[in-house]
């Protein structure tokens, strides 16, 4: 990490620290513009909490879930090329977050922890969408939370 960028995915990307609480703000906006349907609003709402942490897991999740909005932004726009490249890169994505850290993972990544992500169950709803291709009305899964 130097200055204002953060090493990201092998490419050096905008850090501006954000504290926890904020972030965890921003994740819960996000997940309840997603679950809306309002992908656009997501996407935007989320970005500045992967911009605000270095933890690469965080950062992972985060990004793997701004591509998933965006991925939703293709299909309301019937680009089924865009909505196939965001969905690939959403789950490359959240399969590193859930792969990574010192943390076990159990196939849900808990982060913060009021939220947990059931990532495993995100991933093989994401594969099955990856098998088909987006016809009108498609729309990115949704997101599975735990208590």
């Amino acid at each position: 990490m130097s200055g204002d960028t953060v090493l990201d995915q092998g490419r050096q990307k905008a850090y501006r620290p954000l504290p926890d609480e904020q972030r965890r703000i921003a994740l819960e906006a996000f997940l309840a513009a997603y679950a809306r349907g309002d992908w656009f609003l997501a996407h935007e709402l989320l970005e500045p909490a992967w911009m605000g942490t270095a933890d690469p897991t965080e950062r992972a999740l985060h990004s793997g879930l701004i591509k998933l909005a965006a991925a939703g932004v293709h299909a309301s726009r019937g680009n089924p090329a865009g909505v196939a490249k965001n969905l690939s890169g959403a789950r490359l994505r959240l399969a590193s977050a859930l792969d990574s850290g010192e943390k076990p993972r159990t196939g849900v990544l808990d982060w913060p922890p009021a939220c947990a992500l059931d990532l495993a169950g995100l991933l093989a709803a994401i594969d099955r969408q990856l098998t088909t291709s987006p016809g009108p009305g498609f729309a990115p899964p949704p997101i599975a939370l735990r208590s």
